[in-house]
């Protein structure tokens, strides 16, 4: 027999686990990639609908109060035509880093599409999710945006609704989302 065709049995298993490994650990990345924005820091729609989901099982089980903001960003039509695309998406990653800075570990932050992004805050209700609405518009207009020595104004636009009982996160978002056009229209 010759003894290139000899395979140790244990070299073998170690080989094949360490490939499981090497797998399992490209399937946890793929999921992760799948749920999250490519461009920012954030949650994508699909990531965020499926926070929005499982927060929402747990506020009807537990009777936790929870408040949704949606935010339009003022201003960024304005970035993209001045100061160009790169500047823009430089723009969204700044917002994001901005509000995932400035809530707790526990909230969520996502990117719904363009210029919009929502917020999630478990164990809070309507009131403190209009201050935090009116302090995150605050630092948005407060901190601008800056471009190769270029600044540009940012502010936006919140929509604010607390859980009430919904089953369909889309409809929470919906709701947050008109709420978000009447205020934006009321300025």
């Amino acid at each position: 027999m010759n003894d290139a065709a000899v395979i140790d049995p244990h070299a073998e298993i170690e080989r094949l686990r360490a490939e499981v490994e090497a797998l399992r650990l490209r399937a946890e990345a793929a999921e992760a990639a799948a749920d999250h924005d490519v461009l920012t820091p954030a949650l994508n729609r699909r990531g965020f609908v499926a926070a929005l989901r499982s927060a929402m099982a747990f506020c009807q089980r537990h009777e936790v109060p929870a408040v949704l903001l949606y935010l339009d960003l003022d201003g960024f039509k304005n970035v993209n035509d001045t100061l160009g695309h790169a500047a823009g998406d430089a723009a969204l990653v700044h917002v994001a880093e901005l509000l995932r800075a400035n809530l707790r570990e526990s909230d969520a932050v996502g990117r719904l599409g363009g210029d919009e992004f929502a917020l999630l805050m478990l164990n809070a209700g309507l009131e403190e999710g209009r201050e935090k609405a009116r302090r995150l518009a605050a630092a948005l207009e407060a901190d601008g945006f800056v471009w190769a020595g270029e600044q540009a104004t940012l502010g936006g636009s919140f929509g604010v609704r607390a859980f009430a009982a919904h089953t369909d996160p889309e409809v929470w978002l919906a709701e947050a989302d008109a709420a978000m056009w009447v205020r934006k229209k009321g300025r």
